[in-house]
């Protein structure tokens, strides 16, 4: 395939199917499209992560919490529903994964799911949490980018859970981002089927 799961504008075939899924609990019925990223189901990675949620940090009451790189909306969808009073920001730069979980929170009945272009975020969000599966393949250089510029809109108590492959540089990318935020410990809270879950944590006590 010439075009990633990262393209904004994706001219690969769009048709969409039915993908049955159960997330925090719930059979759902959604619709999704072999463009996007794991389009028949839940990847491995992003299993690991939901089914770890009781490892990480709990968010606070009407918690703001987004979903960096939703593709078709699991992660999202999972916060949505286990967090009824938060705000959930899905984010993505690909359209048509935009489109997708835009249709999949629809069809699974939520209310408080805002999805968006990354650029379309007010510049003056602040985030409580962020629970991602990140798109590690887009190299290095442009990852680094994208998880500060986003954990830097973190509120103090505020976290991140990453989930990432031990092979594909977990253990690496947690020691960067304890040298790049030493204000907030960074733990491998978590580790299941070859991927670990990394935490943000809150900013430390002066």
């Amino acid at each position: 395939m010439d075009e990633h799961y990262f393209t904004p504008s994706p001219t690969t075939d769009a048709r969409r199917f039915p993908l049955a899924v159960r997330l925090a609990g719930r059979d759902l019925e959604l619709v999704s499209s072999a463009s996007v990223f794991s389009g028949h189901g839940v990847d491995k990675a992003t299993a690991v992560l939901l089914n770890r949620l009781d490892e990480i940090t709990e968010p606070p009451a009407r918690a703001r919490i987004l979903d960096l790189g939703c593709g078709w909306g699991p992660i999202a969808l999972t916060a949505a529903i286990t967090h009824p009073d938060a705000e959930v920001w899905a984010v993505d730069v690909s359209e048509r994964a935009r489109e997708l979980t835009a249709q999949n929170v629809e069809r699974a009945g939520l209310t408080n799911v805002r999805v968006v272009a990354p650029d379309e975020v007010p510049e003056d969000l602040m985030l409580d949490a962020i629970w991602s599966n990140p798109p590690i393949r887009i190299g290095k250089p442009a990852l680094h980018d994208l998880l500060l510029q986003w954990t830097a809109r973190l509120t103090p108590e505020g976290t991140a859970a990453l989930v990432v492959g031990k092979n594909l540089g977990a253990d690496p990318l947690a020691r960067w981002l304890g040298e790049q935020l030493p204000d907030r410990e960074v733990a491998k809270v978590a580790s299941a089927k070859g991927f670990r879950v990394l935490e943000v944590g809150p900013v430390r006590p002066a």
